[in-house]
């Protein structure tokens, strides 16, 4: 009697007028990020140069590090050190595999944690990306690796026990290098799961900034509880290292940093130069990490 009831009330609601809009209205999904500090690059360097990088990226930025420990980090069997790197201008997860890495590990950019990863990678499924993996267990919690429109890879993560990590001091930027083909499917697909707020879509952004001069690029910013993301939409034809630096640290003294680095064997791969409002280096890190560094000035 009880399912006869349902099935009367459900054709009675299919058939309302009102029932068509109430049910085309999808109802937002949940925001599943903890905070910018919770965020890391993954950085993966040679097992022996994994001391070296740690010093030098901590000589640079200040902050902490992680205790550091082998462990077996992918759902697949292998072998790597890995450290956390907390410093004031963003947080680096370090691996140094003793092993071979197993595939798809390696190509990931950064890692973000969320609230239930269950949910949070049904949701961004829902919003165009797809799973590289299925959800698995590591030693402190459970990952899962995705790719956004535009061939862009990204851990998602949660711990068992919640971590508890100061604010960061300045919020680093996701720097993606797409080509006009994909970049409003990456746009659409990032701001709807990560619930990010456009700050800035420049469409005529000087092409200096990435490596272009003479030509004109589209600049996009996106701020989001993951933190900051800023995309840069060219013709591809970028000379190296740019499209190389996945993350950009903002600090407050460039010329001071970029002293620091270089003290501490950083190498610096494009001289200090200025466009818009913010003054830029990219640097490589001892192990091969490269990272675009800044400073703002002006309003």
């Amino acid at each position: 009697m009880k399912r006869i009831t349902f099935l009367l009330a459900a054709a009675v609601i299919a058939s309302s007028p009102m029932a068509v809009p109430a049910l085309a209205k999808s109802a937002p999904t949940a925001d599943y990020a903890v905070g910018p500090q919770y965020d890391t690059t993954h950085v993966y360097v040679p097992a022996d140069q994994f001391d070296t990088f740690v010093t030098s990226f901590v000589a640079t930025f200040g902050g902490k590090t992680s205790k550091q420990g082998e462990f077996q980090v992918t759902p697949t069997k292998s072998l790597t050190k890995s450290q956390l790197v907390l410093t004031p201008a963003g947080t680096v997860s370090v691996f140094g595999f003793k092993t071979p890495i197993p595939y798809p590990f390696g190509a990931e950019r950064t890692g973000y944690l969320v609230t239930n990863i269950d949910v949070a990678v049904a949701s961004a499924m829902k919003h165009g990306a797809t799973r590289l993996l299925t959800t698995f267990a590591d030693p402190i919690g459970r990952d899962s690796l995705v790719q956004w429109p535009g061939g862009v890879n990204m851990q998602i993560y949660w711990h068992t026990a919640k971590p508890s990590y100061a604010p960061l001091e300045t919020v680093p930027e996701n720097r993606i290098y797409l080509t006009s083909d994909a970049a409003d499917k990456f746009i659409t697909a990032w701001t709807g799961y990560a619930h990010g707020k456009i700050v800035s879509d420049d469409k005529a952004a000087p092409g200096a900034e990435i490596g272009e001069p003479g030509k004109t690029i589209r600049r996009v910013e996106i701020r989001s509880g993951y933190g900051d993301m800023v995309v840069f939409v060219s013709d591809g034809l970028l000379p190296w290292p740019y499209g190389r630096d996945m993350t950009g640290y903002v600090v407050s003294d460039l010329s001071a940093t970029i002293a620091k680095a270089s003290a501490a064997g950083v190498e610096t791969l494009v001289a200090p130069f200025t466009v818009g409002h913010r003054e830029s280096a990219i640097v490589r890190f001892p192990g091969g990490y490269i990272a675009e560094i800044h400073q703002k000035i002006g309003s």
